[in-house]
């Protein structure tokens, strides 16, 4: 498939979403939405990701509030996109290829902040109700040129199901989650991309 990651790389959007006036409703639904993501911890789940052309593909995510993920394609696909230490680990497993980029220079790394706050340093430029779903639009204050991020969201009860990010050519990854687990535990080195162990199973030189 396509090489691109389901957390969005930095890409550059053609112009700043336009900002829609919200409504009472629309600050209740987003304020039920930051409880929801303030109150995660850990999450595990399989997730398939689907880009515009419909190449697809699949893996397991590992989410650790705050501020751990691990995604982790299934094979043939040889990515694996770990965030920690405030930055966002991707490697390719076939070019054997490593790259580092800040946490908050993609879009998802807003969610994985101690205070999750969809406000202040976060526009939400529209919220759309449809089919017992809640989808909120957003990026980061003054910093659209980063991304837009829709998370998508079951409405009653509040639960997040997906999310889709949308580049400069107004092409959009999605993401959907489904088998979630919350509340385990996982091993630290599942995160630590600094530790030998984590880097001799994927061959990096330390």
């Amino acid at each position: 498939m396509h090489r691109r990651t389901l957390l969005a790389l930095p890409t550059l959007l053609a112009a700043t979403p336009a900002s829609a006036a919200l409504t009472d409703r629309d600050r209740a639904d987003i304020a039920r939405a930051e409880v929801w993501l303030g109150a995660l911890r850990t999450l595990k789940a399989r997730f398939l990701q689907i880009a515009q052309n419909g190449a697809a593909a699949e893996g397991t995510a590992w989410i650790q509030r705050p501020g751990r993920m691990r995604f982790e394609y299934d094979p043939p696909e040889p990515l694996l996109l770990v965030a920690s230490y405030g930055q966002f680990f991707y490697f390719d497993r076939q070019l054997k290829q490593a790259t580092t980029l800040p946490l908050s220079a993609t879009p998802l790394g807003m969610l994985l902040r101690d205070e999750v706050k969809l406000s202040g340093e976060v526009t939400v430029s529209r919220v759309e109700r449809s089919g017992g779903l809640l989808r909120i639009t957003l990026f980061r204050t003054g910093q659209a040129a980063e991304g837009q991020l829709t998370l998508v969201f079951s409405d009653n009860p509040v639960e997040l199901k997906q999310w889709a990010v949308i580049d400069a050519q107004g092409q959009e990854t999605r993401v959907s989650l489904y088998q979630p687990e919350y509340g385990g535990r996982f091993p630290a080195i599942l995160f630590d991309f600094n530790d030998p162990r984590f880097r001799e199973e994927l061959g990096i030189p330390n």
